[in-house]
């Protein structure tokens, strides 16, 4: 065993975090990843902190005082989750400045996650985010019809 001396043994148990944020004016957007990173709960704590200019998701009950509806189980939980309640969207999008380009852009922010398993949460750090625009989605306005 003399030539592994110095080696660690690679944890199953505290995978690499692939959980992203993305946040444009109207929803903040959390990929399959996170939900995954989380162990699906339905319900989470959005926390932000003002001071160090980051926000965290934290796994909570549905009782719980602010718990937003997150997650389905793991076998349903095909796509990305969506958050549109007013109070997260207002108090994530504070961080930033988001300008519309044009009418069929959306200027957004994708932000990676650091887990923290032991308080089953997911830090997210502003200064981490990188910005974007891509194509406004969903239905053209009629007068963009021919």
């Amino acid at each position: 065993m003399a030539s592994l001396q110095g080696f660690q043994e690679v944890s199953l148990a505290a995978p690499v975090s692939k959980s992203v944020m993305t946040i444009t004016d109207s929803v903040v957007r959390f990929n399959k990843a996170t939900a995954a990173e989380l162990g699906y709960p339905a319900y989470v704590h959005v926390l932000v902190n003002e001071s160090a200019k980051q926000i965290a998701i934290q796994a909570c009950a549905d009782k719980d005082e602010n718990a937003v509806k997150f997650s389905k189980p793991a076998d349903k939980q095909t796509t990305s989750i969506s958050v549109k309640a007013p109070a997260v969207v207002a108090a994530v999008t504070a961080f930033f400045e988001l300008h519309n380009p044009s009418e069929d852009e959306i200027d957004y922010r994708s932000i990676p996650g650091v887990g923290q398993p032991d308080d089953k949460a997911i830090i997210f750090a502003v200064a981490d985010a990188k910005a974007g625009t891509m194509k406004k989605r969903g239905r053209k306005k009629a007068a963009d019809a021919e």
